[in-house]
């Protein structure tokens, strides 16, 4: 890594901390934590912190995290949190443990290929309750179900559910009590033995919390909880959790008092948007060494009062540091911390250093 390249500092300890408040806090509701790890790349030392914290299961939608992770000797739990895709079904029946379906030929598929290597692969059947990402409807299940429980080479444990992922729709006591019915619904006349009912992610903490979770409900799949204290769906900082995890420094190129409207008849920027400005005349302006092909820029929170982001190209951030509480100059860093998009983005570029800190020297 080139010296002076952007630096993603991460608080190993805060996520374990954070790892074993949310399993506490679950724990006490009956519900198992599933760690996810796809927000942060399954980079071994964050996946060594959530295990620290006590976290047994994890998750995650690639497949390269996941044979990574067992590269790395984590023999815990995995499940495949994306739909398999039919052309992975070996690599996915070798590696991970369980994974989420919703298709059927895909799940004959995922049979054929533990049957070869002699074992049986797990499976929680998605159920869509109104989010509109993966899942059958629920009025399908009992059809879906009694094809699945025909398959040799498959072992249905339960049902799943996603929430606010992609239509944004809130888990609630409504629609995942749906998810505890059909469980009930599925056991009585189809005699199946479900163990696990899957009530979502981060979202549904907030009915942890205030003690409205449907009865039944025993597992939640966690990654933003964990690793932000942050709950983007239900727009909240989780008020018992470490939000100050992850830190992004990036090195000052120029600052320069320049005008706040650009000059000229304004077309479509590098990535094809028609940018808008606010006349706030001359304001003194920080561009950092960092740009949309390192992070997703709006995922950006600078940490210092008075800073803010006004936009990127592939390679420069523009902050505004008029009002900054520090005074900037060229060669300092400005520090930002990140929500979950950004995260994404940052842990999974090439071109961020990362610094793993335990103890009190984080953030110095």
């Amino acid at each position: 890594m080139v010296q002076g390249s952007p630096v993603l500092e991460i608080a190993l300890d805060k996520i374990r901390e954070n790892s074993a408040r949310v399993l506490q806090k679950c724990k006490e509701k009956n519900i198992d934590v599933v760690g996810v790890t796809k927000g942060f790349s399954a980079m071994h030392q964050i996946v060594s912190a959530m295990v620290a914290g006590g976290i047994q299961g994890l998750a995650d939608a690639r497949m390269e995290n996941i044979i990574e992770m067992r590269k790395r000797h984590f023999t815990n739990p995995i499940t495949l949190l994306r739909i398999p895709r039919l052309s992975h079904v070996n690599i996915v029946v070798r590696y991970a443990d369980s994974s989420i379906n919703s298709e059927i030929t895909v799940m004959k598929a995922l049979a054929e290929a533990a049957q070869k290597m002699g074992r049986v692969h797990q499976i929680i059947l998605m159920v869509d309750l109104g989010d509109l990402r993966e899942g059958v409807l629920k009025e399908n299940v009992f059809s879906t179900v009694k094809q699945i429980i025909q398959i040799p080479g498959l072992e249905l444990i339960g049902l799943g559910t996603n929430m606010g992922c992609f239509g944004g729709v809130l888990p609630s006591v409504n629609n995942l009590g749906i998810l505890v019915r059909l469980r009930q619904a599925v056991q009585e006349y189809l005699g199946i033995g479900l163990n696990i009912l899957s009530g979502g992610a981060t979202s549904s903490l907030l009915l942890v919390e205030n003690n409205t979770m449907p009865k039944g409900i025993n597992q939640l799949r966690i990654g933003e909880g964990i690793l932000l204290g942050t709950d983007t769906t239900n727009n909240r900082i989780i008020p018992w959790l470490h939000q100050d995890t992850f830190r992004l420094r990036a090195e000052v190129i120029e600052v320069k008092n320049k005008p706040s409207v650009p000059i000229g008849e304004i077309g479509q920027d590098a990535f094809g948007n028609i940018p808008e400005f606010e006349d706030k005349g001359i304001r003194k302006r920080a561009i950092v060494a960092l740009g949309r092909q390192e992070v997703y820029v709006e995922g950006l929170i600078p940490l210092a009062k008075g800073q803010k982001v006004l936009g990127a190209s592939s390679d420069h951030t523009i902050v505004d540091v008029t009002d900054s509480q520090y005074e900037i100059n060229i060669g300092d860093e400005i520090v930002f911390g990140l929500n979950y998009a950004g995260l994404l983005s940052a842990s999974d570029s090439r071109y961020v250093k990362k610094n793993f800190i335990t103890g009190e020297n984080y953030g110095s």
